[in-house]
């Protein structure tokens, strides 16, 4: 990928929204390496101030910053908003995580004082992706800086604008000169960042990028790694009272389609029991409701397009993978544009597809199986190597409480959206959706490291066993 090769385009309109050069890892890091003492030896209060003034500046630019995510994205426009509020709001808490997690504590044992402090790593990588490619990066980046550390942050290549705008409100806001410094380019400029003279590297992404990178850095055990992968996510509906029905219908869509169903925590499997063809109908009809489009369409759409072409039509080929091995269409996956990744959403029963593949499809394609009853239905949600999130719409505490005992998942639900997470709480899953480094408000605990110590203002030292006379 060369320099004038090297541009973003708009998913709706095929328009160039951003063009440049790639950068360089290895002279990144290098700033990144000769600021970071700096940075580190700076005030945590200093520190503070700068990621609030963030946020301000944020803020004042609020309009510019969620068109360019919508333009870049295909994201509509109320929802990109809701990601700029995102993160400026994702400063309070990570200060305040910053102040719970990973703050100075002083006691005493055995009358000598012991204190608890944390030292940043030095130089972290960030490598984001493109469907949240401000709010997910900078759920890294905020905990980081308040830590002491600089970054090197190499944003998706489908997303490079979105990345040097949020670069520039962090200069506008006065963090010193790198600090924090964004490499643009491809899988080539992300894998010599991965290789570089860094101290850890935090990914959000595709679990076999995120497999890869394990591999990479069992060779590196000094060296911290946080991965944020996606999830083949289960969401049962069960016992759901007819007063409820539309309300369920309502989340099962929202788990599964917003975002166009490019959110790692969307539902990607609806589990149902007997007599689920009453909720199925207000799905589909709900479904059949969903406006499709650009984001600053009026109507405002639902969703928009995925990605870009490459995306979509890797999602027609996992949909039709479906149907072949004995998936019966409830509403078929449409590429509603020949040219443009537009995609209607889509719902295919698998109860009788064997060997179901435990994939990531990461788009607007909802499965469903049917089960005979509860037990089956957790063993088929729990039939999965992802762990990132679960929910159960329905049923009453004891059978939440069921649920989640069972559930393996780091984002586990009950009566909301698999996709309803808080930045207030840890994010994270097992298994392939993650390596037990929680983000969002446990940020905080792999941007720096404990240094427990024991203090004495005297010397007062003795053996008194074992020695001879």
């Amino acid at each position: 990928m060369s320099g004038s090769d090297f541009v973003s385009t708009d998913p709706c309109t095929g328009e160039i929204v951003w063009q440049g050069d790639c950068g360089d890892a290895a002279a990144a890091v290098a700033t990144a390496r000769a600021a970071a003492p700096g940075w580190a030896a700076t005030a945590l209060d200093d520190r503070v101030a700068v990621t609030r003034r963030f946020a301000a500046v944020v803020r004042e630019r609020a309009d510019a910053f969620a068109t360019l995510i919508a333009r870049e994205t295909g994201k509509p426009l109320w929802e990109t908003r809701t990601e700029v509020a995102s993160v400026a709001t994702k400063v309070d808490i990570g200060v305040t995580a910053q102040a719970e997690r990973a703050s100075a504590r002083a006691g005493e044992v055995g009358g000598v004082r012991q204190h608890l402090r944390h030292k940043p790593h030095g130089v972290l990588a960030v490598l984001g992706p493109y469907n949240f490619p401000a709010h997910l990066p900078n759920g890294h980046i905020v905990p980081a800086l308040l830590a002491g550390n600089a970054v090197v942050f190499k944003p998706s290549e489908l997303t490079p604008a979105v990345a040097d705008f949020m670069a520039d409100c962090w200069a506008a806001a006065g963090l010193p000169g790198g600090v924090l410094t964004v490499v643009q380019g491809g899988r080539a400029e992300g894998e010599a960042l991965a290789a570089a003279d860094i101290d850890g590297l935090l990914f959000t992404g595709s679990a076999s990028v995120g497999a890869t990178l394990a591999r990479q850095f069992a060779e590196t055990p000094h060296r911290i790694l946080a991965l944020e992968m996606g999830g083949n996510n289960p969401l049962i509906a069960w016992d759901i009272p007819d007063d409820a029905l539309d309300a369920a219908a309502a989340m099962v869509v929202q788990s599964a389609f917003l975002s166009a169903g490019q959110r790692c925590t969307c539902a990607r499997r609806l589990i149902v029991g007997p007599g689920a063809d009453t909720l199925l109908d207000r799905v589909v009809a709900l479904v059949d409701r969903i406006i499709v489009g650009a984001p600053f369409d009026d109507p405002a759409p639902f969703m928009g397009p995925v990605i870009d072409n490459r995306a979509a039509a890797a999602l027609i080929a996992g949909y039709d993978r479906l149907i072949e091995h004995g998936g019966k269409p409830i509403r078929a996956l449409v590429r509603l544009d020949p040219d443009r990744p537009f995609l209607s959403p889509a719902i295919v029963d698998v109860t009788a597809v064997a060997d179901r593949p435990d994939a990531e499809l990461f788009g607007p394609l909802l499965q469903v199986v049917r089960v005979a009853d509860f037990a089956a239905a957790l063993v088929e949600a729990n039939a999965t190597r992802f762990g990132l999130a679960a929910g159960l719409i329905g049923g009453d505490a004891a059978l939440y409480d069921r649920f989640w005992a069972a559930s393996r998942a780091g984002v586990v639900n009950w009566n909301r959206p698999t996709n309803g997470a808080a930045s207030s709480a840890p994010f994270g899953g097992i298994g392939l959706s993650g390596n037990h480094r929680p983000s969002a408000y446990y940020a905080a605990d792999y941007c720096a490291w404990p240094v427990a110590s024991l203090e004495a203002d005297r010397l007062d030292g003795a053996i008194a066993t074992g020695l001879r006379a």
